[in-house]
């Protein structure tokens, strides 16, 4: 297979998926992340009744007019009520109610005097300040109405959008299922943390750092799991998974060397094959299959190429998938403030840190086995193919990550 665009590699993997149509019913607690699979309809109003904004007294307006700390207006304190308490009494003219923020405004008030305009009396107070009607006054439904939509359907729910479910009383609500995820890595030479290092071995960082990015982008692995290079024991995997996953990621075993199992793996389970090899550097081997209706995406196992690879092949796939646009890779423009005299016949990925509207490249380490030159990166720069590199000051694409 010759080598595709990364936008033709795209394209091919987002028309072999799909959105998303299963939805579950879930608690608010577990909601943040999730697409809402329905309207949120209040059936209240919100407050549900006029409430004070505010410490102070619920008076009638007109009792106060041309108060002034010269001439104070007193009247007569006949109720206290406190948030979440109900006033005993209607307010007649003459009479004041003293009332705590969120309590219910009582009948025949009109407005609320903040008590710094007043004496604090107790039995009797002083008003010192003329205030017009509905002044310091919430009216019932000023948030929102009975019957009104507050959400639609396909909204991504944030902590905001979970707080204003809840204010209308309901505790759970229907999203689509997110779709099941495994993460296989692969590779005789790796170990999992915890253990000895033995001669010729290194630390899996994949794992980790491939799970933890899924999950940041809202999708927690229903599976992980190591795999030596054997291809016999990732056909029985790929085959296992397949049964309740949506996608496999793998990373590793995806070029040409003896050990690289993943194409005999394809053959040996009967993988259609979408595409190997991308016009992009690092990870231009990536391998891409479909078994059964299970979407397999096949990184490299060199760190930076499995996390730019992620970042530009999988994030569009999950973002059809989760019904979520803003997972689509975004592009700015923005200058360089760094040099960069290297040339590249594919399209090249670089770690970039972008601030104040400028660009850099935090480290000379480019290499896609290297991880501890990611640290503080927050995007990828892209020099595009035939490039004989950047030079200060030039514009250059960035994709924030």
């Amino acid at each position: 297979m010759e080598k595709i665009s990364l936008d033709k590699a795209v394209e091919l993997l987002r028309s072999n998926c799909e959105p998303m149509i299963e939805t579950e019913r879930i608690s608010l607690w577990n909601a943040l992340g999730s697409v809402l699979a329905e309207n949120i309809i209040s059936d209240m109003d919100q407050p549900p009744f006029p409430r004070s904004p505010l410490d102070g007294y619920a008076i009638k307006s007109e009792d106060i007019t041309g108060a002034s700390g010269n001439q104070p207006v007193k009247l007569k304190v006949i109720d206290e009520i406190m948030a979440g308490h109900v006033g005993k009494y209607q307010v007649n003219n003459g009479e004041a109610v003293r009332i705590m923020t969120g309590a219910p405004i009582p009948p025949g008030a009109d407005c609320i005097i903040r008590q710094e305009d007043t004496d604090y009396g107790e039995s009797e107070v002083e008003i010192y300040k003329e205030i017009r009607q509905y002044d310091n006054y919430c009216f019932q439904g000023e948030d929102f109405r009975n019957k009104q939509i507050l959400l639609k359907k396909n909204s991504v729910l944030s902590a905001t959008e979970i707080g204003i479910i809840a204010s209308c009383g309901k505790e759970d609500v229907l999203v689509y299922k997110k779709p099941a995820v495994a993460l296989i890595t692969t590779g005789d030479e790796t170990m999992m943390p915890g253990t000895s290092l033995k001669p010729g071995k290194i630390y899996d960082s994949n794992m980790f750092t491939l799970g933890c990015r899924l999950k940041e982008l809202g999708v927690v692995p229903k599976c992980t799991m190591h795999v030596e290079d054997h291809a016999d024991s990732m056909v029985c995997a790929l085959q296992n998974l397949s049964e309740d996953t949506d996608l496999i990621i793998t990373t590793g075993g995806v070029s040409v060397g003896k050990k690289d199992i993943m194409h005999e793996v394809f053959q040996k389970a009967g993988v259609e094959k979408i595409f190997w090899k991308v016009s992009v550097k690092p990870g231009t081997p990536t391998l891409c299959g479909k078994y059964r209706n299970t979407l397999i995406i096949c990184l490299s196992g060199n760190p930076f190429a499995a996390v730019t690879n992620l970042e530009l092949l999988v994030k569009p796939v999950l973002a059809k998938m989760l019904r979520k646009k803003e997972l689509e890779p975004g592009r700015l423009t923005m200058p360089i403030d760094t040099n960069f005299e290297k040339g590249s016949n594919v399209t090249r990925y670089l770690r970039g840190y972008c601030s104040n509207g400028k660009v850099s490249i935090p480290t000379n380490k480019h290499s896609s086995g290297i991880i501890s030159s990611m640290t503080g990166c927050n995007c990828l720069i892209e020099i595009p193919a035939g490039n004989k590199g950047v030079c200060k000051g030039e514009n250059v694409c960035v994709i924030p990550l």
